[in-house]
């Protein structure tokens, strides 16, 4: 089998890969943005890996030898799966690996933001802290955890988990699920007007969809506390990025922290680039799910995916295809 791996270095090139070796031979693409390099790197490939390289009709007609394409990810929106499911080709992701990370993440903004971490931090470095004459500072006020509503989007695994670390600090849960399919029973569900005029915390974790696009925008903004945190974990365009940035410019809300936004890298155009301030907006590099446990397990769930492929079997398969 002639495997080839599209972007080898987006689960970093500190994570090794060569247990792939052992199922095919394998060609490595350090990065793989056009479909013109997809299409000619695919040509003679039986299984292709990748993660964003765009995977549709006009960068897959001319490689009759794909039989599995294999994401270093748990989304697959790069692919075009009714399109391969008519091929026959199977198309499988890795799914629960990152969940501790995510969960982490978001509390790890989650955190900052409310305790306003970024100032305190700068207090003590400034020299603002050691020229006092008192043992402590805290000239910005900030609160507890405990007591707050911690609303989710998306009750999914990471959701789940997310739920149950807000509990432990002391919050209510509520959720809401934009398909209203959801069976969770460990927590209330409510519609969204009552989930974003309750939640202290709102921390979304739903896949892309055109339910989930733009689910945060203006409207949705003004009916949030003005002291809500927004996390998002998701994916950027849940979140209208220039609503986003109005409502913070107007204190609808009191801050964001978000992993993800509407198009990675930022560019300068994003109005959410001019906000300079850590303890309104704190925007890390999607890497929530990027911690070197997560990575290596990522690596493992392809390796086992296309293991089970060889032998037969289905494993991940998110298309029903073969």
């Amino acid at each position: 089998m002639k495997i080839v791996v599209l972007e080898r270095n987006s689960v970093g090139t500190d994570i090794e890969v060569s247990s792939l070796e052992q199922l095919g031979e394998v060609t490595y693409y350090a990065n793989t943005v056009t479909v013109e390099e997809v299409i000619e790197r695919i040509k003679e490939a039986d299984i292709v890996v990748s993660n964003k390289a765009p995977l549709r009709e006009e960068s897959l007609k001319d490689a009759p030898n794909v039989k599995l394409i294999c994401e270093f990810a748990t989304g697959f929106d790069n692919v075009d799966i009714h399109y391969c499911k008519s091929r026959g080709i199977k198309v499988c992701n890795v799914v629960d690996y990152s969940t501790s990370m995510v969960a982490q993440h978001t509390f790890a903004l989650a955190l900052a933001l409310s305790e306003k971490m970024p100032h305190y931090d700068e207090y003590v470095k400034s020299g603002a802290y050691s020229a006092q004459d008192r043992f402590s500072n805290f000239d910005v006020p900030f609160y507890e955890m405990e007591g707050k509503t911690w609303g989710i989007v998306g009750m999914g695994n990471i959701g789940k988990r997310v739920a149950k670390i807000a509990a432990a600090f002391g919050c209510r849960v509520i959720f809401h699920s934009i398909t209203g399919k959801s069976t969770c029973t460990d927590y209330p569900q409510v519609d969204k007007d009552t989930l974003l005029a309750e939640s202290d915390f709102l921390s979304l974790h739903c896949p892309l969809s055109d339910l989930s696009r733009d689910f945060i925008d203006a409207e949705a903004l003004k009916k949030m506390k003005e002291t809500a945190i927004l996390i998002n974990v998701a994916r950027g365009p849940v979140v209208n990025n220039t609503d986003l940035y109005h409502a913070l410019q107007n204190g609808e809300i009191m801050a964001a922290g978000l992993d993800v936004i509407e198009k990675e890298p930022l560019e300068l155009s994003n109005p959410l680039s001019k906000l300079k301030d850590s303890n309104q907006l704190i925007i890390t590099p999607h890497l929530a799910w990027a911690s070197v446990e997560a990575r290596t397990r990522c690596v493992e769930g392809v390796y086992k995916n296309i293991q089970a492929f060889l032998r037969g079997e289905s494993r991940n398969v998110v298309n029903g295809a073969g």
